[in-house]
């Protein structure tokens, strides 16, 4: 079996990776990977960087965004946008309200927790919106672990890290919660038609817990729309792959696969042979095609 060349999602500076778009071409580039989407989250601000650094380095670049979006009682699914027309005003209208309405519920859910009496450390926060980057639950909560006005109230309540003060004050049901509503994932998939992508939905089980609640979504979300599935990811064991394949394979979906690369202490899925792994080949052919488009439109 030919060995992978191939990494479908990678994240740079421009949402919550910790490289530049043209450092994390060229690891890929050192790392064999001849296939490259850079899908930075809610922005296509770094494509036009890393299909130049593509282009110096012999790597296709597949143009991609990765976008955060809802589904009923999940709220951070993610949608990943292949091939698309990273210069579609209209998706970039949109992602700019994705990503001023994600903003918008951070500072309202920091406002909930100094109503609740918490200090909230605003640097690192803002730090974050300097830098472009999302502000997500994990980040209020460490925000407010590292004030030191809350040590003696989270001593006195056993919080110490986020994993035990999301549960208490940052999920459905919870006083410092506020809901997301928009983009729903099937917003997302007519997002990615509308710019001439594909549309992918990225590591299932992230998300979801249970092979029928995978497998349910799955069905729905290709009534919507949906391409294909990352269905290689480094979380995924050899039973959820192997289901994830056989369901694309009914319903005529792509496999696609990821390290979900974010930095130097990833490794590159060229490295990584988790389809290798687990028996199974993807069919790449158009995703291939659209990153020579791409190519091509840059050259």
């Amino acid at each position: 079996m030919t060995k992978p060349t191939f990494d479908l999602q990678s994240h740079s500076l421009h949402s919550d990776g910790v490289l530049p778009a043209a450092d994390v071409v060229e690891r890929a580039a050192a790392a064999g990977v001849e296939l490259l989407a850079l899908s930075d989250h809610d922005t296509v601000d770094g494509v036009d960087e890393a299909l130049a650094a593509g282009a110096r380095h012999g790597v296709a670049i597949l143009p991609a965004t990765e976008i955060s979006s809802v589904d009923g009682r999940y709220e951070d699914l993610h949608v990943l946008g292949y091939g698309i027309d990273h210069h579609n005003p209209l998706l970039a209208e949109r992602l700019l309200a994705a990503r001023a309405d994600r903003e918008l519920r951070a500072e309202r859910m920091a406002a909930k927790l100094n109503e609740l009496g918490f200090e909230v450390d605003d640097a690192p926060l803002a730090a974050r919106r300097a830098a472009g980057k999302p502000i997500g639950r994990p980040h209020l909560a460490q925000a407010v672990l590292i004030h030191p006005a809350n040590a003696a109230r989270l001593a006195e309540e056993g919080h110490d890290d986020v994993s035990s003060f999301i549960p208490a004050y940052l999920i459905p049901g919870t006083p410092g919660y506020l809901a997301r509503t928009h983009p729903t994932v099937f917003d997302a998939i007519g997002w990615i038609h509308d710019a001439g992508g594909l549309a992918i939905w990225a590591h299932p089980y992230w998300d979801l817990d249970s092979d029928d609640e995978v497998l349910g979504a799955i069905d729905r979300f290709k009534g919507a729309g949906l391409d294909g599935v990352e269905c290689f990811y480094p979380t995924h064991d050899a039973d959820q792959t192997r289901l994830l394949v056989e369901r694309c394979g009914e319903l005529g979906l792509l496999t696609t696969g990821s390290s979900d690369y974010h930095g130097p202490e990833h490794r590159l899925f060229s490295t990584f042979l988790a389809h290798e792994l687990h028996g199974f080949t993807p069919d790449l052919s158009r995703l291939q095609d659209a990153a020579r488009a791409a190519t091509a439109a840059g050259a």
